[in-house]
């Protein structure tokens, strides 16, 4: 039996990384998109401030999320004075620092499964008279499912694993911040809790080996069933 400690650091920690996942979904779709589907003048360099946070330090991401989206921040500011929106030290701010550290891997599964998918198929279509936000919602995104769910499995995984980022932008409140990753850091920095921090040190294996096999069954699953569809077309 898992423990209420156990039980409140799973909580957040699913909700914090489900909701990190509805916040860069769309975006990370449109990013794919744009990245795979485009060539324009610094496409080079937005790459790269895509990427960014796979070779941050994560600390470096949390306190530029702080700069940024904090009460006194660029962003931040506006927001509190005019919405009364404080994200900092709240789980909502932990489900950003999350997404935008899982941000990448979502956009780099997207991005390979859209340029596997055939070109004429697109340009087929057109000709037939549909439109461009037709053919991306009927062809081009139904034949990129299995890299969105794999990318969406994997960016859930890492928002759910996410520390440095979540730490340094949302602190390490029980209760509210206080995801799996920081209750085993707690309990690590706690004389006598050894046993405790190997419990969740086994839960967060569990949690995430049930990511990885849930992608791979997933994208096998689409696969089949997509290559059904075309066996049957033909």
């Amino acid at each position: 039996m898992l423990t209420p400690l156990e039980i409140e650091a799973l909580r957040i920690s699913l909700q914090v990384a489900g909701t990190a996942l509805l916040i860069i979904l769309v975006p990370g779709i449109a990013m794919a998109w744009l990245l795979a589907r485009h060539e324009f003048i610094g496409k080079s360099l937005l790459d790269g401030i895509v990427h960014l946070p796979l070779v941050l330090p994560p600390v470096v991401v949390g306190y530029l999320l702080l700069v940024i989206m904090g009460r006194r921040g660029l962003v931040g500011s506006w927001l509190n004075e005019h919405l009364g929106i404080s994200l900092p030290f709240t789980w909502q701010g932990a489900a950003l620092a999350g997404g935008v550290m899982a941000f990448p891997l979502l956009v780099r599964a997207v991005r390979l499964s859209l340029e596997a998918v055939d070109p004429r198929l697109e340009a087929a279509a057109r000709t037939l008279g549909a439109s461009r936000l037709r053919v991306f919602f009927t062809i081009t995104l139904p034949l990129a499912v299995p890299g969105l769910v794999t990318g969406a499995v994997l960016a859930f995984a890492r928002a759910l694993s996410e520390f440095g980022a979540t730490i340094t932008f949302a602190s390490n409140i029980p209760g509210e911040t206080r995801t799996l990753p920081l209750a085993l850091y707690s309990l690590i920095q706690t004389p006598g809790m050894e046993d405790a921090a190997a419990r969740l040190c086994v839960i967060s294996i569990v949690v995430a080996m049930i990511s990885l096999v849930a992608s791979e069954w997933l994208a096998r699953r689409t696969r089949r069933r997509m290559a059904g569809r075309d066996q049957r077309a033909t």
